[in-house]
């Protein structure tokens, strides 16, 4: 689907004046849809590659269709404020406006589901500091790269693993 130009005239209309329409072209962007339920906050959750900044922190997974879902790129992102970052509903509520406002404004999203997590400084912060690091978040994410390591403590060996020496 191509942007449909609007056609450049100009004429001048019965009263005498002169009407001017200009040539924009269609911007195809990425919708922004609300995270729901459950159980797509825990898939993401668990597969989800963390992203943090003084201002959110942000879990984000690539964007795949449920089972029978038709395919449609769009970043799906839930807005999670705890009472723990803020205590007031109203700042809470202020706070998940100005995210979503700045995520509905930016000029494009990737295709993603996501859980953005606010914190405090979010409400003080410029709307033009916000923004930004909402872009440079959303474009550092890389889908091909995992989410959590599996498995427990990591490379560290436990000392049941390690060989058994004799004592003379």
């Amino acid at each position: 689907m191509e942007p449909r130009p609007i056609p450049n005239t100009s004429d001048t209309g019965p009263s005498g004046k002169e009407t001017r329409t200009t040539l924009t072209p269609a911007v195809k962007k990425v919708a922004l849809v609300s995270l729901r339920g459950d159980r797509e906050f825990r898939k993401v959750r668990a597969h989800g590659q963390v992203i943090r900044t003084k201002l959110f922190q942000l879990r984000v997974t690539d964007y795949r269709p449920r089972y029978g879902e038709q395919w449609r790129p769009r970043a799906i992102i839930g807005i999670v404020v705890p009472k723990k970052t803020l205590k007031l509903a109203v700042h809470r509520n202020r706070a998940r406006r100005r995210v979503q406002e700045a995520l509905r404004t930016l000029p494009a999203l990737p295709p993603c589901r996501a859980i953005l997590s606010p914190a405090a400084l979010v409400l003080d912060a410029p709307f033009a500091e916000l923004q930004a690091a909402l872009a440079r978040a959303l474009g550092s994410f890389d889908p091909k790269a995992k989410g959590k390591p599996k498995g427990g403590r990591g490379p560290e060996k436990s000392a049941r693993s390690a060989p058994v020496v004799a004592q003379p």
